[in-house]
């Protein structure tokens, strides 16, 4: 038999049992359903993420702290105070680092706000006026900390939009007053809203100038007694120019703290390193969906053997009858595997369709505060259609090779 014959046949033998085909084709079409929907929604959230990463800037560079020591036992990065507002000013130096575009030092510390009968707790982030730009933290109302705030060490705060809302409702924040720590700060601006970013919520912050923190809510020093910061932010000319940005940081620091390299008491790290950690680890999540959802698809294919197995029972006198009248073994095999397989393919093929109705309703619904993100890709698209052919093929094997080992003159003999 040729191809369109086989073809032919295996339609013709599919169409005849249209209930228990249809139920069948419905188990792969769940199956490829929850692969696509649920791989989309992972793709979705790792999207979103690195989206909101890079929302906060654009060709950053960290510089943290490295790590203290205690009674010979090593802390983790970050906890040694060794970096300070002079290191920053340094690094802003175009002769120095010609691949900086900009420096926005910042010192963190938590603290309850107070405006009237409200309050919350949240981050105070102690900043220059450069951080406006370098991390991306415009303003919707009033206006952002200035030099003369900085140098007069100003009780003045730019509040978050979530804070804002929390503090005054609908009413402008914007010259109110709040209390943090016992002291009195006016309100200059309200932020524009950002959202999460993966690491907290970016609307969940206030910020003030830096000396203004470093004096009156966190005193954290280094060991030389000099006010340390606990980031720096450094955003280089270009993507292009991150590497030789770190190679010009790192030169400046070791010879403002005097160490070599493998001593460092610092470390830098940057966006994209932070962007392929999340990435590799919202990967596993992705995955773990994929998995999940192909349980689905295993379903699907031990229904396809089981409508197999009932057919080759059912026509068992047939395949006697196409074997007496010189059909060989490689034709019935290969007949009752067309069938297998156009049942997952038709399966893949409508649940493709279904798995993308179904991403494209649950993009943007809003669970438990979480608005959920999906993308559907090419690639998964690809891998669920893949993956049920496959299975449909390899667990009609089993149904074809039985059919095919039937002896014709016992299959005829078959009532």
């Amino acid at each position: 038999m040729n191809a369109p014959q086989i073809l032919g046949t295996a339609s013709r033998a599919l169409v005849s049992n249209k209930m228990r085909s249809s139920l069948t084709v419905l188990g792969v079409i769940i199956g490829v359903t929850a692969v696509i929907s649920l791989m989309s929604i992972g793709r979705g959230s790792q999207a979103a993420i690195t989206s909101r990463i890079e929302s906060l800037g654009t060709n950053l560079v960290f510089v943290r702290p490295g790590a203290s020591t205690s009674a010979g036992v090593r802390s983790a990065q970050g906890t040694a105070a060794s970096l300070t507002l002079e290191d920053a000013y340094a690094l802003a130096n175009p002769t120095l680092a010609p691949a900086v575009a900009g420096v926005a030092p910042e010192v963190d510390t938590n603290a309850q706000v107070i405006a009237g009968r409200n309050n919350t707790r949240t981050q105070v982030v102690g900043v220059t006026p450069q951080y406006e730009f370098v991390r991306n933290f415009p303003v919707a109302e009033g206006s952002f900390i200035s030099n003369s705030n900085v140098q007069s060490r100003s009780l003045v705060v730019v509040l978050g939009s979530n804070v804002a809302e929390t503090l005054f409702g609908q009413v402008s924040a914007v010259g109110q007053s709040v209390r943090i720590g016992g002291l009195q700060f006016k309100v200059i601006g309200v932020l524009k809203s950002k959202g999460g970013t993966g690491f907290g919520n970016a609307d969940d912050v206030i910020i003030a100038p830096i000396t203004t923190v470093q004096a009156r809510l966190s005193r954290q020093r280094t060991a030389t007694g000099a006010q340390s910061v606990q980031t720096i932010n450094v955003q280089a000319v270009s993507a292009k120019q991150v590497n030789a940005a770190i190679e010009q940081i790192s030169a400046i620091l070791r010879e403002r703290h005097r160490t070599v390299v493998g001593a460092d008491d610092f470390t830098i790290t940057s966006q994209e390193d932070t962007i392929a950690a999340l990435q590799q680890s919202t990967q596993v999540w992705v995955v773990f969906l994929g998995a999940i959802a192909g349980i689905s698809l295993l379903v699907g294919g031990i229904g396809i053997m089981n409508i197999m197995l009932v057919s080759v029972t059912e026509r068992t006198r047939e395949i006697g009858i196409r074997k007496a009248v010189g059909a060989k073994r490689p034709d019935v095999l290969l007949q009752f595997l067309v069938e297998a397989g156009l049942l997952s393919l038709t399966g893949g093929g409508f649940g493709v369709l279904v798995g993308w109705g179904v991403s494209h309703f649950v993009s943007g619904l809003n669970l438990g505060g979480q608005t959920i993100n999906t993308v559907v890709s090419a690639d998964i698209v690809i891998l669920a259609v893949s993956v049920s052919a496959a299975i449909g093929i390899i667990f009609g094997l089993y149904p074809a090779y039985r059919a095919a080992r039937l002896n014709p003159i016992e299959a005829l003999r078959y009532e």
